[in-house]
């Protein structure tokens, strides 16, 4: 499937309504400044933002600079993030992000997306989140597990890999459309179109979505 293919007439109605469904779109993630963000980003991988709040509230009350993250030694902050899952690639990760920021950046986060892709642990998905959400700059979609899972599901896209999905949406809709999607999407993924089995009964899309019509549970990803 190509953007050509996709019905975008039914994309616009399902974005219409998931506006009318869910009208404050949030971040689930706390955090009080760029850097928290970048953090809080590293921690998500693999674990839910329910779990990264609970840690990170306690981490942002020891550490507060990427100075304070770059100097740690990495057995306390392998300790400190350990809840998290893969505690420490992420530790890792966390203090050499923090140190090249110190080191490159003058203490302060990048506001590129050049930029932030040097550092330690940051992919095109967080730099998304962190350029979206922490400087107000909109250069593409972030793509989650959510968004991989509904926008399939949707039929907006056959691909599996998050940069062609976020290529495919970037194509699909006008870019004012971009930094609220994955709200969308992930709320809509949370609440009713689940992993493994979605709510197809309850879902108010379900007659514009391909996956809904299908009918049995395997014939969803």
């Amino acid at each position: 499937m190509d953007a050509g293919k996709i019905d975008t007439k039914k994309a616009r109605g399902v974005l219409s309504a998931f506006k009318r469904l869910y009208p404050e779109p949030r971040h689930y993630l706390k955090f009080e400044n760029p850097f928290q963000l970048l953090v809080a980003t590293i921690l998500s991988a693999q674990c839910t933002d329910e779990r990264v709040n609970e840690v990170t509230a306690e981490l942002f009350r020891k550490y507060h600079t990427p100075a304070d993250f770059a100097d740690e030694p990495i057995e306390a902050l392998e300790r400190a993030v350990r809840p998290t899952g893969f505690y420490r690639n992420k530790a890792k990760a966390i203090k050499g992000a923090s140190a090249a920021i110190v080191e490159r950046y003058g203490g302060s986060v990048p506001d590129t997306m050049d930029e932030l892709l040097t550092l330690p642990g940051i992919a095109r998905k967080s730099a998304n989140a962190i350029l979206q959400h922490g400087f107000g700059k909109v250069e593409g979609v972030v793509v989650d597990t959510h968004v991989i899972r509904v926008a399939g599901r949707l039929g907006w896209t056959a691909n599996t890999d998050p940069g062609k999905i976020e290529q495919d949406l970037m194509r699909l809709f006008d870019r004012k459309e971009w930094r609220r999607l994955p709200f969308y999407l992930k709320s809509h993924g949370r609440a009713v179109c689940k992993a493994p089995t979605p709510k197809c009964a309850e879902c108010a899309v379900a007659a514009l979505c391909p996956s809904a019509l299908i009918g049995p549970p395997k014939a969803h990803r």
